[in-house]
């Protein structure tokens, strides 16, 4: 027995409860070990033996009950971007058509019955409602029938089919009903606009998953299209597909790094954070590693590829993204399971009330037992069901939205109250994301420090690395006005310095002119003022140039070095003259928020790449115990998994692509909108300033949104409970009272608008901290 896992697409599946159903329905196949359908890219992954179930026996599985496995484009779900884009255009015609056509329906019944031919307009512009708009709730409801089971779509079938079918017979043969002394009345906008309204909610789902989808996209297009390889002795340039493992890869500044592999020659600084998440570069020379879809920021190298196709870094983050949005089993909408009973109940009392009055009503008794039969189906019609989870989720949206907090789908704030656990990013999350000046400590006097600054200013201004930049922002926000365009007027190059330029300075009494400007990989730069030599960079680089560092010195680099801060150093001849501290600085709110969080019982863990010194000092500052180090993606997707099979309900912080499989895992994945787009995409709960107080705003809020939800199932539940037997006639034996069809189709939109009434409670209340 040879067990393979296979990806596929799926067409078709239109809800959560039609996941539920491919999974339910492939699980069964003889030879399926598991079936675990990724909802948010259309596609099913399918553990299974070829031999027992082949493709084909999955296809007809699938088939049977109107959904299609797509057996010729295994794997490549997550790149049917056109596929998706016709779907969601698709359902957004069926959705402005339905609303459309519905309204003048619902403004005829409502306040103009009496004008000529209304029943025939109501008519008219109910059929394209109906039968376009509306098929696949009939068809999948039909294929369900046929295999014994019902979901909402059977329900929303027989409610609206049954208000049409019954209004159509009236409009048609009005003097039946009025021969026995009965007014014929028409139902079409009850029919209209409950599946107006459930397209609605299918449109505001699909354009949801369209969005989660996107992440897998965009990690995929993250790759480099080509490599430039050595073969036959002379450089060409192909296909990123056509890269085979031996291959000699040519790299330059600013390419990206298309396969993973190893440093044959050269030496350059890499910007990883796509895999780490830290952002500052790292130096790579000879026999180091490098990763595909890095950065390449300064120099050249040669790299044997020893990673291609699917063994690569990004295609395993991209397999754990999907697999992650995948391993949670879709869950049924409340209204769904309830529906799975309720419907074969309705069904029930509707025939029962059918030969109830058939055999023992008053005459004329088809007319009544038809009648009754039918109200107890408009009656039952899942208007207010259908309401009560999306009006409050909506409105809850909307809420969210107004605190700076975007909420992708209705799962994640249903979810978020539930919380127990949060895992927090630290570079980015808890940091602001970037290096910054933290300390300046000089080995100088006072008079001396002016004319290093200008000259520390002019040389930084120069060079490509991030840790200059930081360097150039803390000097023009420390230096005086005057000294501010000190630096080089005119580049190596000849070119005008793009820093001067930018502050409009024309300043040229106080330039510097540097001589023999050289930026020197993997340790830093050095340049000639005035015939002397400065100095700036690491440790090794003024080690090399036998530059002094005086005893004072060590031990301030001591103690910047134990706070976990990179270290510059700047040498100026044979003398160290001063040492820059540069750290990821905390956000001001970080604290805070963790301290929010442990108040509302929640555990927090820090996940980072980082190297354990610098994660033990941040988790210091902000009250974190739990620590993890040196984490790659899979690690971070494989430690919230751990967390979730403890039984704790697990939501994931970050804001880097290395975060992404980690908050797809998540039961809830909030990224920092200051993130990137493919950490947001995979979230689904995004921050947009990029505080993480907001998730303590997004925990109360949900809170809320769950206990209106609740409310609103209940009195929908009531009603049905109520107006069921009613219509069913169980009152006319004892009181005369028998329902009429128009008074259930009333009591309908009012239950509705209750519904939508308590929903809209949401809006006044407050969730921040006051």
């Amino acid at each position: 027995m040879s067990i393979v896992k296979e990806r596929y697409a799926v067409e078709g599946m239109s809800c959560a409860s039609c996941a539920a159903s491919v999974e339910s329905i492939l699980s069964h196949v003889e030879g399926v070990k598991t079936a675990a359908v990724n909802f948010a890219d259309s596609s099913v992954l399918v553990e299974h033996d070829p031999s027992l179930a082949p493709d084909r026996k999955l296809q007809e599985a699938l088939k049977n009950i109107g959904y299609n496995l797509v057996v010729d484009q295994k794997g490549d779900a997550a790149s049917g971007e056109e596929k998706e884009a016709n779907q969601l255009q698709n359902l957004r015609l069926k959705l402005i058509l339905a609303v459309v056509f519905s309204v003048p329906v619902v403004l005829i019944a409502m306040f103009f019955p009496g004008i000529l031919y209304a029943e025939w307009i109501m008519l008219a512009l109910s059929i394209p409602v109906i039968f376009w708009s509306g098929q696949d709730f009939f068809v999948i409801a039909f294929k369900r029938a046929r295999h014994l089971s019902a979901n909402m779509d059977t329900l929303i079938a027989l409610g609206t089919g049954a208000a049409f079918l019954f209004s159509a017979f009236n409009t048609f043969f009005p003097e039946y009903l009025r021969s026995q002394g009965l007014e014929p009345h028409v139902y079409y906008e009850v029919a209209a606009v409950i599946i107006a309204l459930i397209l609605l909610g299918r449109y505001f789902e699909e354009r949801a998953k369209s969005r989660t989808s996107a992440a897998i996209r965009k990690l995929m297009n993250l790759g480099s299209k080509t490599a430039r390889v050595i073969r036959g002795g002379s450089e060409a340039e192909i296909p990123i597909s056509e890269v085979q493992q031996g291959d000699i890869v040519i790299i330059r500044p600013g390419e990206k790094v298309p396969v993973d592999g190893k440093i044959l020659e050269g030496r350059s600084v890499l910007d990883e954070s796509m895999l780490t998440g830290e952002s500052i570069p790292v130096e790579k020379k000879a026999g180091d590693t490098v990763i595909g879809a890095t950065i390449n920021k300064t120099g050249s190298f040669k790299m044997v590829a020893q990673k291609v196709g699917s063994q690569t870094m990004l295609a395993q983050i991209i397999k754990l993204v999907q697999e992650a949005q995948g391993s949670k089993a879709p869950l049924q909408k409340l209204a769904d399971k309830i529906s799975a009973v309720f419907v074969p109940v309705v069904i029930g009392i509707a025939l029962i009330s059918f030969t109830a009055w058939y055999l023992w009503g008053p005459s004329p008794q088809i007319t009544y037992a038809l009648i009754a039969a039918v109200t107890v189906l408009i009656i039952a019609c899942p208007c207010a069901l259908g309401l009560a989870t999306p009006t409050a989720i909506m409105v809850g949206i909307g809420k969210g939205a107004e605190n700076g907090i975007l909420i992708k789908d209705a799962e994640s704030l249903e979810l978020a109250h539930r919380l127990n656990a949060i895992v927090v990013d630290k570079t980015g999350t808890l940091t602001r994301g970037k290096p910054e000046v933290t300390d300046m400590i000089w080995n100088v006097g006072i008079e001396a420090r002016s004319e290093v600054s200008r000259v520390l200013l002019a040389i930084e201004s120069q060079s490509e690395h991030p840790l200059a930049l930081a360097v150039v922002n803390f000097l023009t926000r420390e230096m005086d006005p005057a000294e501010k365009s000190t630096p080089a007027l005119a580049l190596r190059d000849g070119s005008i310095n793009p820093w001067l330029e930018a502050q409009g300075s024309n300043n040229s009494s106080t330039e510097v002119r540097l001589d023999n400007f050289e930026s020197i990989t993997g340790k830093g730069v050095k340049a000639t003022y005035q015939n002397e030599t400065f100095f700036i960079g690491n440790r090794r680089l003024l080690e090399e140039n036998q530059v002094m560092i005086s005893p004072a010195l060590k031990q301030k680099i001591d103690q910047v070095s134990r706070e976990a801060k990179t270290v510059v150093y700047v040498g100026k001849g044979k003398e160290t003259v001063a040492l820059i501290g540069i750290a990821d600085t905390l956000k001001e709110t970080s604290a805070k928020a963790v301290a929010d969080l442990k108040k509302m019982g929640l555990a927090v863990y820090m996940l980072t790449g980082d190297n354990p010194q610098t994660a033990q000092a941040i988790g210091q500052q902000v009250g974190i115990d739990h620590i993890i180090a040196e984490v790659l993606p899979a690690d971070k997707a494989r430690y919230v998994k751990e967390l979730q099979a403890k039984g704790l309900i697990v939501g994931m912080v970050g804001d880097g692509i290395n975060d992404s499989p980690a908050l797809a895992q998540a039961d809830v994945g909030i990224a920092m909108g200051t993130g990137t787009d493919i950490a947001i995409e995979s979230a689904k709960i995004t921050l947009i300033k990029g505080d993480l107080a907001a998730i303590v705003t997004a925990i109360r809020l949900s809170k809320e949104t769950v206990k209106t939800i609740r409310q609103n199932l209940f009195w929908a539940f009531i009603y049905n409970l109520i107006g069921i037997p009613v219509a069913a006639g169980v009152l006319y034996p004892f009181t005369g009272f028998l329902l009429n069809p128009m008074i259930a189709a009333a009591a309908m939109a009012f239950s509705s608008v209750s519904v939508v009434t308590n929903s809209l409670r949401l809006k006044a209340k407050t969730f921040k901290e006051q």
